[in-house]
């Protein structure tokens, strides 16, 4: 089964990790995600490291449940805002708009996410093979259900993430092709650990370890993720 992981990366757009039967098949990078995806060709599951379920009111519980999971690597994680606050005009809108659905502001750092969420949001609506994961409950899946000691950009932290996703059976060559010049960390979160299958959001079998579950949000198609999966 091929498989593909998804992680943006910054100026770049975004990077995809392929794995054919668990092992690397190679890198993509494009601009645009929808590129990325139609390029990837017929793959059964695609992993997107970026939020894409959104409530209407509070804080997703997920992200919640992931920081209490993690640790010391809790502040990987960014509370994302429900829905209305993503379609704010600017930050001072969505911000006081995330404080009436939630009673906090929405942080910068979160909202300088939004191009890129609603873009990959976007993208999920549309396809029913992609899911959202958040990579750093995936590696700390794997390194036995502990957070890690060491952030992901340094150079500790690297290697152990990529000594992590080896152990697993998914060995990232030194020459990766197109993501040769994708920062480290990005391609790390790109990467998708082969592993147990997973529920999808619609009960099928995702094919990834670390896929979050879903709810039906409503009758549209719109789903909100309420927990992790590891």
């Amino acid at each position: 089964m091929d498989v593909l992981g998804i992680d943006a990366c910054g100026k770049q757009g975004w990077v995809g990790i392929r794995l054919t039967g668990g092992a690397y098949a190679g890198s993509l990078v494009a601009v645009s995600l929808d590129t990325l995806i139609e390029r990837a060709g017929a793959v059964a599951a695609i992993a997107v490291d970026m939020p894409l379920g959104l409530g209407e009111r509070g804080w997703r519980a997920a992200d919640l449940a992931a920081k209490a999971l993690l640790g010391t690597r809790r502040s990987s994680v960014f509370l994302i805002a429900p829905r209305p606050a993503w379609q704010e005009p600017d930050y001072p809108a969505a911000a006081n708009r995330c404080q009436e659905l939630t009673g906090s502001r929405l942080s910068r750092q979160a909202w300088a996410l939004a191009p890129k969420l609603l873009e990959a949001r976007a993208c999920w609506l549309a396809d029913e093979r992609i899911h959202e994961v958040h990579t750093e409950v995936s590696f700390y899946a794997l390194a036995g259900g502990v957070p890690l000691a060491y952030a992901k950009k340094t150079w500790r932290g690297q290697n152990l993430r990529r000594a992590l996703l080896a152990e697993a059976g998914l060995v990232l060559p030194d020459e990766l092709g197109e993501a040769d010049r994708v920062a480290v960390d990005d391609v790390l979160d790109a990467a998708p650990p082969p592993g147990r299958r997973t529920g999808s959001r619609s009960g099928s079998q995702s094919g990834f370890p670390w896929c979050l579950s879903r709810t039906w949000r409503a009758a549209s198609s719109r789903f909100d993720t309420d927990r992790f999966i590891t």
